[in-house]
This record gives structure tokens, C-alpha cells and sequence, in this order.
């Protein structure tokens, strides 16, 4: 047997027919009708949708830094294979003027300037067996002897030694202030040598910072020297 359908829901069933009935077309499609409007549009959706359009303009530009640094890479090491190529044919070539040298006889002594080539040595030598917190102090005494003896060439060696140093620990942010010493160094003196490595090892540890425009610039200046030098 059929159950009796309640006699408030037929009621208002009834009342509802009779106001669509009512209500003029054009309403009835206002009211159906989507708003579409970017005002009324859910908050959360709206930041989602500005979120996700940032979010590809950062992960393109950061695909063609990587590109730029991956174009640089391959620069450098066309460039170094060059060199290497060039070196080969005089391995025993010696740079320094013959007429230049000084004889031994005349060779002041210092046991300061002694000190300070040990250390550098000492520092090498801790660097090369993995060692870079020991390295470190030995090429600070060093960055201080050669200051002591106002020796430039001694002092952007020992930066150098205190910015790889600092490398290996990954330090990378005080590092870059040892090997931009040796760019100041050659700035102050009008004398460049040590600076292509001092460019290329401030790129690296742009590099491992993640600042890779800063790391391009570097490697451009590095690229840059390669081919001259």
C-alpha cells in the first residue's frame, strides 16, 4: 500500500510552482545566470591563480639562468682544454726573465719571509690532505706576515688560500670576501696575477648560494680572462 505523501510538502510544492509562474523571464534567467565578475571571485581562488602565474614566471627565469650558467660552464672548460693545449707544447718553458733574476749572493734573508713561505706551504699542504680548518690558520698567519712585510704577491696568495679554505668548509659567503681581497689587492698595486682564479671561485660560491646572477657575472669576468690571459 501506497504511504501518503504529507500534506505541508504538497503545500509548498504548490507555492513554489505558483511563484516561478510569477516571477518574469528575464528574472529567472538573472538569477541562473554565472557572475563571472574577478570581484566575486572566491578569495582563495584568486590568490591560487596569482600564486601559480608568479610561481611559472620564477621557474622560467630560473631555467634560463640555469642555461646561461650551463652555456658558461662549457665556455670555461673549451677555454681551459685551450690552454692546457698551448702549455703542452713548452712544459718547461720558464716566465721569468733570465736577466731579471737576482743572484743568490745578493738574496737578503729575512727569517720573516721564510716564516711566511712555510706557512703557505704548511697551508697547501693541509688543503691537499683535506684538512681546511688547519689550512685556514696557517694561511691567516700568513695574510698577516705579508701585510707586516708590505709583500702584495705573498698576501693574494695567502687570501687565496683563506677564501679555498673557507670553501671546503662551505662558508661560502666569507670566502668571497678572502677572494675578492685578492681582486682589491690588485687594484691597490696595479698587478693582476691570481685574479681569473679569484673570478672563477667567487662564481662558485655564488653558485653554491643559489645567487646565480651574481654567479654569471663572475663567470663572464672569469670566461673573459681565460681567453686573454
Amino acid at each position: 500500500m501506497m504511504k501518503m505523501v504529507p500534506t505541508s510538502f504538497l503545500a509548498a510544492a504548490f507555492v513554489a510552482n505558483i511563484l516561478m509562474l510569477a516571477m518574469p523571464f528575464e528574472a529567472l534567467a538573472e538569477t541562473c545566470e554565472a557572475d563571472n565578475s574577478v570581484f566575486n571571485m572566491p578569495l582563495l581562488l584568486f590568490v591560487a591563480l596569482v600564486g601559480a602565474t608568479v610561481g611559472g614566471l620564477l621557474a622560467r627565469q630560473r631555467r634560463g639562468e640555469l642555461k646561461r650558467l650551463n652555456d658558461q660552464l662549457r665556455q670555461i672548460n673549451s677555454a681551459l682544454r685551450r690552454q692546457a693545449k698551448i702549455e703542452s707544447y713548452a712544459p718547461t718553458l720558464s716566465y721569468a726573465p733570465i736577466g731579471n733574476r737576482i743572484p743568490e749572493n745578493e738574496i737578503i734573508v729575512d727569517s720573516r719571509k721564510q716564516e711566511l713561505i712555510a706557512r703557505l706551504k704548511i697551508g697547501k699542504n693541509f688543503l691537499r690532505h683535506q684538512d681546511p680548518e688547519r689550512a685556514f690558520v696557517e694561511f691567516k698567519a700568513a695574510l698577516e706576515l705579508a701585510q707586516t712585510l708590505k709583500d702584495p704577491i705573498e698576501e693574494k696568495k695567502a687570501a687565496r688560500g683563506l677564501g679555498a679554505s673557507l670553501q671546503r668548509q662551505r662558508k661560502y659567503r666569507d670566502a668571497i670576501k678572502y677572494h675578492s681581497m685578492v681582486l682589491a689587492i690588485s687594484d691597490r698595486v696595479g698587478e693582476d696575477s691570481g685574479n681569473t682564479e679569484a673570478y672563477g671561485a667567487i662564481a662558485d660560491c655564488y653558485t653554491e648560494l643559489g645567487d646565480l646572477e651574481q654567479a654569471g657575472r663572475f663567470y663572464d669576468r672569469y670566461i673573459s680572462r681565460l681567453e686573454t690571459d
